[in-house]
């Protein structure tokens, strides 16, 4: 159970108790600055029998004690834990005794002050010694130091075990409250950018015959809120975390994903997000001059690991495109311009002669997906060049249809199944043709003027195509769509990039697919992922294992999956506003709606999202017709 508020963790198990095992404790900025947390009352702990998340930062633990002489076997005495991210954890004692009851307490603290990364490898290092401090302990050590204060004090403070006393009176039905606070020594508390009043995201709701969409979409938006950091150079611009606990700093690629997901909720994390990675685009001259850096990532059994700022690169003037067709403010969008025609001009020169972009450069594979990000970059780009007036936008569009003429001709393998997109082409001309869930990316071609779809890579035919294969048993899991189709060599239902669900995957699925008309397979993996959402209690983790759904079962969590993570909580918006089919055009003040004919989770109400920097709300009925309900002044209905 981990409670996010960053720069503030508090990791649990569902027992309520930090033991110090693996990685329970409260953390700041990626420090454990407190490991071990154990409450004892009349010399016993307390029997566990509830704990939940009450929030995205924080979660409430129960549990009961039989402290009374007499005999009967009712506990009389409840003990309720409330652990929040930032630091503070609050236990309160209600006694159901008939008689006053005297209840010594204790608790028993210590910490090791190790880094998470050295913690997840199993090296988290010695529990130091403490040393009584105002109301409470304190730790030293070279690492840094951490203390915890009590309220009330206690009445006693025993350093060397680490124990702070109490003792309580408590009359029949009364009760008595005790406050942690746990802080780097001389910190203040934590201030989590999502809990300020100027949060860039705007606190949607949905409603309607499927209460699961209200709890996914406000889950996800709680999540999103508690992965928000600053950039520390420029406080005023925020991005998401990658997710936690394993990724709690700035993914590029991911950062620029998730915030074009949110885009319906607004574009100031998308702003902030661009002008955070647009200081870190490489300048002057040389093959990788506009692009910006990002770390390799894994890419299963079949191909070497593929480079996460060529994605990066590609996403940053897609996501500036679509933001500025949201609403993103003309001053903005002019400021991170030129930043966008340097990740284009950087497009241009890598790819040269070559019809096809490859990763990583030089001599690289020519990835599907890679191929898509960079056939969608070529045409938003353009879009956005010539609209802000400037040059570029011809030859951006000639190679980007030279790469789908070619697309469609050298890179779809012919079979007696009606065929398939390949995932690559190897540096020496092999088409590795195994089928997974790359494949998506074809059909997320983003929006043009005007709300049109841009064109993709496949030809109608190819498209319809793999639709089929994306909805059939090979790919559906009955959760969500699998990494690598399961009658693949070297599936694995728990790799990573070899047969896992991976959501934010399954989510532009699903919103390519209903772009696409095919809105049976859309539905079918929509059911799955809201299926698997309500396993997890709506908090998605980045990925699960991707065994095959049937009656009873549920959803196996990966171990190593971020939870939350910045992808799988803007998926759950994304899903949510595909079944609406937005497609704004703010600079032309019109908006276009083109929802789900099918309905497939009945009606449903979208408020408080964000067209053209105003609220919108939409409703779309069962019969599969939208609505506006609320706009900003001006904004015309587009057929």
């Amino acid at each position: 159970m981990i409670c996010v508020a960053l720069p503030g963790l508090a990791i649990s198990t569902d027992q309520g108790q930090l033991t110090g095992k693996g990685l329970e404790g409260f953390y700041r900025a990626g420090r454990r600055v407190l490991s071990r947390c154990q409450v004892r009352v009349a010399g016993r702990e307390p029997l566990a029998v509830q704990a939940r998340m009450t929030a995205a930062d924080s979660a409430r633990f129960v549990g009961t004690l039989r402290v009374s002489p007499q005999r009967s076997p009712d506990p009389d005495v409840v003990v309720e834990r409330t652990r929040h991210a930032d630091g503070t954890e609050r236990i309160t004692l209600r006694s159901a005794a008939v008689r006053p009851l005297r209840l010594p307490v204790e608790v028993a603290l210590g910490t090791d002050l190790a880094d998470l990364g050295a913690i997840a490898c199993g090296n988290p290092g010695p529990e130091l010694p403490a040393s009584v401090h105002d109301s409470g302990l304190r730790w030293s050590s070279a690492k840094g130091n951490s203390a915890v204060t009590a309220d009330p004090a206690p009445t006693d403070a025993l350093a060397s075990a680490g124990l702070l006393r109490w003792e309580f009176v408590l009359p029949p039905g009364g009760s008595a409250s005790i406050e942690l606070r746990v802080r780097p020594d001389g910190a203040g508390p934590v201030r989590a950018v999502g809990r300020a009043a100027t949060s860039p995201l705007a606190p949607a709701r949905a409603a309607g015959d499927d209460p699961r969409a209200e709890t996914l979409l406000r889950t996800s938006i709680e999540d999103l809120q508690a992965l928000l950091l600053r950039d520390p150079g420029h406080p005023s611009d925020t991005h998401l975390a990658a997710g936690v606990p394993w990724r709690c700093g700035l993914a590029p690629a991911d950062a620029l994903a998730a915030a074009r997901m949110t885009l319906p909720l607004g574009t100031r994390l998308a702003a902030g997000t661009l002008r955070t990675l647009a200081r870190t685009q490489r300048q002057g001259q040389g093959p990788q001059s506009g692009m910006i850096p990002g770390p390799m990532r894994d890419a299963g059994t079949y191909l070497p690991p593929g480079c996460t700022g060529t994605e990066a690169t590609l996403l940053f003037p897609t996501l500036l495109a679509e933001a500025r067709r949201w609403g993103l403010p003309e001053p903005e969008t002019e400021e991170l311009l030129p930043a966008a025609e340097r990740c284009l001009t950087w497009l241009l020169t890598t790819a040269g002669d070559d019809t096809y972009l490859r990763d990583p450069q030089p001599g690289g594979p020519v990835r599907c997906e890679t191929q898509a990000h960079a056939h969608r970059a070529a045409l938003l780009g353009a879009d956005l060049l010539d609209a802000c007036g400037r040059p570029g936008g011809a030859e951006l569009r000639k190679w980007a249809g030279a790469l789908r003429t070619a697309f469609r001709a050298e890179l779809w393998i012919d079979d007696v199944g009606g065929g398939r997109p390949a995932a690559a082409r190897a540096p020496d001309g092999r088409l590795v043709p195994h089928l997974g869930a790359a494949a998506v990316h074809l059909l997320d071609t983003g929006l043009l003027g005007g709300g049109e779809q841009a064109p993709g890579l496949l030809d109608k035919v190819q498209t319809e195509q793999l639709a089929r294969l994306l909805g059939s048993p090979v790919m559906d899991s009955g959760w969500g769509l699998r990494g690598l189709g399961a009658k693949e060599a070297g599936h694995n239902p728990f790799g990573h990039r070899g047969g896992a669900v991976r959501v934010h995957t399954t989510a532009l699925a699903v919103a390519g697919l209903a772009a696409a008309d095919y809105e049976k397979e859309a539905s079918a993996l929509l059911r799955g992922v809201l299926a698997a959402a309500e396993a997890f209690g709506h908090r998605l983790p980045e990925m699960y294992a991707g065994e095959q759904r049937t009656d009873g079962s549920a959803p196996l969590p990966h171990p190593a999956a971020c939870r939350p993570a910045a992808t799988s909580a803007a998926a759950g918006v994304l899903l949510m506003t595909t079944l609406a089919g937005i497609r704004p055009d703010a600079p032309g003040g019109t908006v276009t709606l083109r929802p789900m004919r099918s309905a497939p989770l009945g009606e449903i109400v979208l408020t408080g999202l964000r067209v053209a920097g105003a609220p919108f709300s939409i409703r779309v009925s069962r019969l599969g017709l939208a609505m506006v309900e609320e706009a900003a002044d001006g904004l015309q209905l587009r057929a």
